[in-house]
């Protein structure tokens, strides 16, 4: 018996998040089988579902509940989505325990960090559009066929320390979209079936009959995991 794909929605609900009263609408128009759950909750198990997406709400109940979803789905090869606080964190665990940057942090949880990777931006982008520019050949940029630019919705005060951005570039980790100054807006890792960070927000401009691209794919790439799963283990690695 085929089962339906399985989605975990990280992050914690509040009413002061417009990303959260978003998700209402849009995912019973998935086509997949959602649980949110709260950083506090999550556990190795999470490793079951066939798609993880942190979604924005930062600074998390628990950070380590967050870190430990992205790390899950970048080393378990499981179809991951990171908005805006889900885009910070991926950093953050990508530098953790890839780069060696034992001590990366996000100055929201502490403010005198030694390794400030995510600090507040130079222009707060609450509520603003703005052009977004993907490298060519990325997936990122697949999802955009013929195009090498959008207009994306943002909802976010914090992004990378640019003094960071050297030792980012070091490792596999790719930034595949950026803006008008060229400071990143979304990272995706090259070899992984699907991840991407992006610190624009594809959820606050979509409609349940007019879902973004971005969640499109990566929705269809949650489809691909659970084919995979059904078929067996050795599928899953495919």
């Amino acid at each position: 018996m085929t089962t339906r794909p399985r989605l975990a929605l990280v992050g914690d609900r509040s009413d002061r998040v417009p990303a959260h009263a978003r998700f209402d609408e849009l995912v019973p128009h998935f086509g997949v089988e959602v649980d949110w759950l709260p950083t506090a909750t999550v556990t190795d198990a999470i490793g079951g579902y066939d798609g993880i997406w942190v979604v924005p709400g930062s600074p998390y109940v628990s950070q380590a509940g967050a870190l430990l979803a992205v790390r899950t789905a970048r080393t378990e090869g499981i179809p991951y989505l990171g908005t805006c606080g889900g885009f910070q964190h991926a950093l953050i665990e990508y530098s953790r325990n890839v780069l060696g940057i034992e001590d990366a942090e996000d100055v929201q949880y502490d403010a005198e960090a030694a390794t400030p990777l995510i600090v507040p931006l130079a222009c707060s982008l609450v509520g603003e559009t703005a052009p977004l520019h993907f490298a060519a050949g990325s997936r990122l940029a697949t999802v955009y066929p013929g195009r090498e630019s959008a207009v994306e919705t943002y909802h976010c005060k914090y992004g990378l320390n640019p003094v960071y951005e050297d030792a980012l570039r070091s490792g596999p980790l790719r930034i595949s979209g950026w803006d008008a100054e060229k400071a990143p807006r979304a990272v995706e890792l090259p070899d992984h079936p699907f991840f991407i960070g992006s610190l624009f927000q594809p959820e606050l401009s979509s409609t349940p009959t007019g879902i973004h691209p971005l969640i499109r794919a990566f929705l269809t790439a949650i489809g691909v995991r659970a084919g995979a799963r059904e078929r067996g283990p050795a599928a899953v690695g495919e």
